[in-house]
């Protein structure tokens, strides 16, 4: 037990105090305290209580004289060395403490009845059975510096304040705050480290002469600079994209203004290309600011719509709207076209002009390098034909500005007509009309081009040509009789061929001599002479004549309807 007893109403204290685990303050204690429990004032206990408590302690017996001869060797020990530390540390209270013993005298019960015995030594208290608990000598936990204060009366028993804790700025940690960041460079303040109120709050560093109220403004200042820092840049950086959003979402598209630098560019538009897809290429060329802008102003454009594939001269940094507006212009563009017919002869020439090549470069290209330029499998099958890319290049615009090589004019040509035939499955077509091979096909579409007059000819060109091809056919006996076939040969474009001239030349292109198909196409037909070849009608049509020798031609199923039909173009000519 500690020097204080055990006594109802009892309160733990500290867990680091030696003497943990003691009982309270109330009436059990072998001398006064240097307080009164009471709050000053002096309590007398009821006369009946102490009263009973000596009926109480008759009937211990012998045990309560033992117990009776322990206590009594208490009080001395307690009045010689605990009692003399005890008032070296509650010195002021000496006088009270001396009024106090004489007015009870005896101990507690002051009408001279015996005192009140202690408990009994209870075998599961740590401290009971110590014998050197309180008779021997030992240290005074309470007389020095660094002890914890005596324990205080229930009703003088303050509740601990609470610790101050400041609005906004922690404490930092132990080893944060000696951090150059936190310090300011202020080391002065706690040269040795050792402060012993360091841990008590922001009032009790201010409580000694205001020590260190300059660095922790420092600090504040650091913290404050650091978090304004932070705040200001997540607010630009929040500012910045909610802007850069705006603009995607609401704002005008970027766009250069005026009509550009003085430095060209050409620009490759594929077939095919939209809006979105000639944006690109421009943008990357540097010709427009952005796609968004080019588009926008296609769209503003009346005739934004009739921008053609081919290869442009455009300038760099031009508005959009101008670039638009130039592309709209002929001058701007620098294009190959192929019109449906039209001879590989006429395209050759066409390129060598747009790059500015010698006459024949161009023809030269395309018979030496016709197997790189990605000619379909089935085509050039034959050692009779005269141009192997015939019929391959494909009717379309297609880009040729100076610079470009003739192969790649001439590639992106076949490129184009591969895939038109892919999309009309050629081989499976070719077989149910009764022909050998897909080139056969195209070779029939070029007959069909060359003779056919209009769009509705077509159709019935391309059945004169089946039918003339049966072996059934006994009016013309499988030959084809074109003029155009003759012409392909010859170069020439002339309707009045003798026939003296057609007997003697025996060339396989020769269809007045040479049963069947030529051996390869006499052009290259567009996409309404290959749909009349796929679909020709079912009429019985066998003969044809250009009645005006230009832009109209009939046809016959018999021999004699195309005499009348001869009649009548030999009257239109003057023979």
């Amino acid at each position: 037990m500690t020097e204080y007893g055990r006594g109802p109403g009892s309160e733990p204290w500290h867990p680091e105090d030696p003497l943990y685990g003691d009982g309270g303050w109330e009436g059990q204690q072998g001398h006064p305290a240097p307080q009164s429990a009471y709050g000053g004032r002096q309590h007398h206990p009821q006369q009946p209580y102490y009263g009973e408590w000596g009926q109480e302690q008759a009937g211990y017996d012998g045990q309560h004289q033992q117990y009776g001869g322990q206590g009594a060797q208490q009080p001395p020990h307690y009045g010689h060395q605990g009692h003399q530390q005890y008032d070296q540390q509650y010195a002021p209270h000496a006088q009270e403490q001396q009024q106090y013993h004489q007015q009870h005298q005896g101990g507690w019960d002051g009408t001279g009845a015996q005192p009140q015995m202690p408990y009994a030594a209870d075998p599961a208290d740590p401290y009971a059975q110590q014998a050197m608990a309180y008779g021997a000598e030992q240290p005074d936990l309470y007389g020095t510096p660094d002890a914890y204060p005596p324990p205080e009366p229930p009703n003088r028993r303050a509740a601990p304040e609470p610790e101050q804790r400041p609005d906004w700025d922690p404490e930092p940690d132990p080893g944060q705050e000696d951090h150059a960041f936190f310090a300011g460079g202020d080391d002065e303040d706690d040269p040795d480290g050792d402060d012993p109120d360091e841990g008590r709050g922001r009032g009790d560093r201010k409580g000694r002469g205001g020590k260190g109220k300059g660095g922790k403004k420092r600090r504040n200042g650091c913290a404050c600079l650091v978090v304004a820092l932070v705040l200001g840049g997540g607010v630009a950086g929040a500012g910045y994209y909610g802007y850069q959003f705006y603009q995607n979402r609401f704002g005008p598209a970027p766009d250069y203004a005026g009509n550009g630098t003085d430095e060209t560019v050409t620009v490759e538009i594929k077939p095919g290309a939209g809006g979105y897809d000639i944006g690109r290429e421009l943008k990357k060329a540097g010709v427009v600011k952005s796609v968004d802008a080019f588009v926008a102003a296609q769209s503003d454009n009346p005739k934004g719509k009739q921008i053609q594939a081919g290869a442009y001269q455009l300038k760099k940094q031009m508005s959009a709207a101008s670039a638009v507006a130039l592309m709209l212009d002929p001058s701007s563009q620098s294009n190959v076209l192929v019109k449906p017919g039209e001879r590989n002869a006429q395209v050759y020439e066409a390129i060598d002009k747009q790059l500015d090549l010698a006459d024949g470069t161009t023809k030269k290209i395309a018979v030496k390098q016709y197997k790189s330029l990605g000619l379909p499998g089935w085509a050039n099958n034959s050692s009779q034909i005269m141009d192997p890319l015939e019929g391959f290049l494909y009717p379309g615009t297609y880009p040729a500005a100076k610079g470009m090589k003739p192969e790649t004019v001439l590639r992106n040509m076949v490129e184009q007509a591969d895939q038109a035939y892919n999309r009309y499955d050629l081989p499976a077509k070719a077989k149910d009309l009764g022909l050998s091979d897909p080139l056969e096909l195209v070779t029939v579409a070029s007959l069909v081009q060359a003779e056919g007059k209009t769009h509705d000819d077509f159709r019935m060109m391309a059945e004169v040509v089946y039918n003339r091809l049966k072996p059934t056919n006994t009016q013309t006996n499988q030959l084809l009789q074109f003029d155009s076939t003759f012409n392909y040969l010859k170069g020439e474009s002339n309707i009045h061929i003798s026939e003296k001239e057609i007997n003697s030349n025996q060339s396989p292109y020769n269809t007045y001599t040479h049963k069947g198909l030529p051996p390869g196409p006499i052009g290259n037909p567009g996409d309404d002479a290959l749909k009349a070849a796929l679909n020709p009608t079912d009429e019985g049509w066998i003969y044809f004549v250009a009645t005006d020798g230009m832009n109209k031609t009939e046809f016959a199923k018999t021999y004699a309807e195309f005499l009348k039909l001869k009649d009548k173009f030999d009257a239109s000519s003057g023979n």
